[in-house]
């Protein structure tokens, strides 16, 4: 493969270090640093394992304009690390076998015809059934009236009054990707808490709960300092907000993804 000069949309690359998005899986660290460039191809290497790559060029979408905290390089596909290269990632769905086939009964199995019997133990048979649907409508009935009443519960007591409040609370509307640390809590007001996801080298989340608004806020960055707003929680770790990336992306993956911390 012969080398060809940089071309112009590539030469941000080769300035500074950068991460890809999405991630390629397979490969913990992502921070990249530009090595070289042939007419189809792009190679790349591993800020933290030296591990080196060669990235189609096809494969290569929009590169952010804002590089603060860090650079980033659109990926217009998935793709993963496998046997020393890097392949698309195709999801696998996985068919569940049919349920098995019941066998005919055999001629010789076949069931006896009904015997027949006098017309009052038909009658008696037929009061016992009406008996049996009797008391099945009376329990759904009663059934009924229960989910009927807590709902009543629900709507009159001071329960529906507090989802509505933590609902109507959508203040983190006015944050985006610019917004640091100081930002957010000038426009929000201080944390309740403030957690940080120490792993020395890498991109690193910072979240800040506010209990009365019963929601975090996430922040991305290598540092403390440098960290970026990229979206906001509910109480139970769901996604009620993400941002738009410069490269027409978004970072709702990164938010799904996240784990608990």
């Amino acid at each position: 493969m012969s080398e060809s000069p940089i071309p112009p949309q590539l030469e941000p690359m080769s300035r500074r270090p950068f991460s890809f998005y999405p991630p390629i899986l397979n490969i913990e660290h992502n921070e990249w640093r530009f090595k070289k460039a042939t007419w189809s191809e792009v190679l790349v290497a591993n800020a933290k394992s030296d591990l080196e790559i060669w990235i189609p060029r096809r494969l290569l979408g929009e590169i952010s304009s804002v590089d603060e905290p860090i650079m980033i390089v659109g990926l217009t596909r998935e793709l993963e690390y496998r046997a020393g290269s890097v392949w698309p990632h195709e999801r696998r769905v996985i068919q569940m076998p049919p349920p098995p086939m019941r066998e005919a009964p055999r001629p010789e199995q076949a069931p006896a015809p009904p015997e027949s019997r006098p017309l009052s133990a038909i009658r008696g048979r037929t009061d016992k059934t009406e008996s049996r649907v009797s008391r099945l409508i009376a329990m759904l009935l009663g059934g009924v009236a229960v989910v009927l009443a807590f709902l009543l519960f629900i709507i009159h007591g001071g329960a529906f009054r507090t989802v509505k409040f933590t609902a109507t609370d959508q203040d983190f509307l006015m944050l985006s990707r610019t917004d640091d640390y100081f930002s957010v809590v000038r426009k929000l007001g201080p944390p309740g808490e403030d957690r940080w996801r120490e792993k020395s080298g890498e991109l690193q989340y910072r979240a800040l709960w506010y209990p009365e608004r019963s929601y975090y806020i996430i922040l991305l960055g290598t540092d403390r300092n440098d960290a970026r707003y990229i979206g906001a929680l509910d109480r139970n770790w769901r996604v009620i907000h993400y941002v738009d990336l410069p490269n027409g992306g978004t970072t709702a993956s990164l938010m799904r993804g996240l784990q608990k911390f």
